[in-house]
């Protein structure tokens, strides 16, 4: 449960709703838009979450679509997860770690990095140590991440003052392509609950676990989101929030004083440890299934599980390397960006999934099927869609180049399969 809330809670409610808000045009279209991306989020959990009971295997969406779709679709997303998304992701969320913590301890560029590399080395050697360390760090964090969300939350929606509603009556409703840009502005804020699913083959049942805690979570992010807006626009104006990049600490300003700025900071530093630790958690799953299936190269090294801890550490620091790699490079946020509509057609392509399951396999009586189907699973679809619609047309150069990223791995899989043979 920690690690879906604490991978989508990271720092993008913190600074989005402003975005949102601009897109929406007012505070009512703002808040359907929050509602209606966590819809479009949950139907696609819940979809996922039938494939996740019924091939409950280690690696998460890499093994379903290797199931499901066969051994090429599902390398090409592991590729890209191992080498670029998943590194890449956590070297992002190390600097930002750093750049965050600036505001207490003012560093240079050298100094930042260097610190980045220190607070991932630390959650890397928790994690060789033990997966119940990693665990409690998580735990700790989604924990800690909750405290400036439910204090902003509670002084907001107690608070007196009312600068944002008062204002209501006076706005424009936002116009279709807004409010559908606001809907994407929100999808990317509730991305990252797909990693839990990596770890399946280390629970306890995962057959019952993974969508008991994909259900309540992703549901518990949407509430949370929603509520974090309204105390925001309770707190603060229409143009003040949309002309703020860090709306969230100029609510808390607002309700706290001077020492709101420094709250949200904190929290904000807290809430991207907990997503740091969620990413590099999960992302050592994918390589080291991948090396159990003896379809990558060094799979002999990437498989191997530690005999003192019983972790997958050798896949977790092959993750580290990489992410020190791209923190040094400055590569990770290109990297991320050119990827975001290749990864979106491997999770659409991952809900639809669940149609192809109902064909192939059935379903089981007491085994857990998505609900309202097929209506849940079309939302989902409906939403990949969009996105990658919508992505194609706002920059199909990107697009292209990150299909051309991916499309790199074909060789290495078929050089890999003919050595198996």
């Amino acid at each position: 449960m920690a690690i879906v809330v604490g991978m989508i809670i990271g720092s993008g409610i913190f600074l989005k709703p402003g975005i949102v808000l601009s897109d929406a045009g007012s505070f009512s279209m703002s808040i359907l838009a929050w509602a209606a991306g966590g819809i479009i989020t949950l139907a696609s959990a819940l979809s996922v979450a039938e494939i996740a009971a019924t091939i409950p295997r280690a690696g998460g969406l890499y093994a379903y679509l290797e199931d499901l779709y066969g051994e090429a679709v599902g390398f090409l997303l592991g590729w890209v997860q191992a080498v670029i998304s998943y590194p890449a992701s956590v070297a992002a969320l190390a600097i930002a770690f750093a750049s965050y913590s600036g505001y207490f301890l003012p560093m240079n560029g050298w100094q930042q990095k260097a610190l980045a590399i220190g607070i991932l080395l630390f959650i890397l050697l928790m994690n060789v140590i033990s997966t119940k360390y990693g665990g409690i760090i998580q735990l700790l964090a989604t924990g800690g991440k909750l405290i400036p969300v439910v204090g902003i939350v509670a002084f907001g929606l107690l608070s007196g003052s009312q600068p944002g509603f008062a204002g209501v009556s006076g706005l424009t409703t936002g116009a279709a392509a807004g409010f559908g840009a606001a809907i994407l502005g929100t999808l990317w804020a509730y991305d990252g609950w797909i990693g839990v699913t990596n770890m399946a083959g280390e629970m306890k049942n995962p057959a019952k676990t993974l969508p008991k805690v994909i259900l309540i979570g992703v549901s518990f992010v949407i509430v949370v989101y929603v509520l974090f807006n309204l105390a925001i626009f309770r707190s603060l104006s229409f143009e003040q929030i949309v002309s703020s990049p860090t709306p969230g600490a100029d609510a808390a300003q607002a309700l706290l004083g001077s020492g709101g700025g420094a709250f949200i900071t904190a929290g904000i530093i807290v809430s991207v440890l907990g997503a740091l630790n969620g990413y590099l958690m999960t992302a050592a799953r994918v390589p080291q299934a991948m090396g159990e299936r003896g379809i990558v190269p060094f799979s002999g090294f990437l498989r191997r599980i530690h005999p003192r801890f019983g972790t997958p550490a050798n896949a977790l620091i092959f993750q580290a390397l990489l992410a020190i790699i791209y923190i040094f490079s400055g590569t990770f946020n290109t990297l991320t960006d050119l990827l975001v509509f290749v990864l979106w057609i491997f999770f659409t392509a991952g809900v639809f999934g669940v149609f192809i399951l109902r064909r192939t396999v059935g379903t089981e009586p007491g085994r857990y099927r998505v609900p309202l189907y097929p209506i849940t699973p079309i939302i989902g679809i409906a939403g990949g869609l969009y996105i990658l619609v919508s992505t194609l047309m706002d920059s199909p150069g990107r697009s292209l180049i990150g299909i051309g990223i991916t499309l790199i791995g074909l060789p290495v899989f078929y050089w890999m399969k003919r050595r198996r043979i």
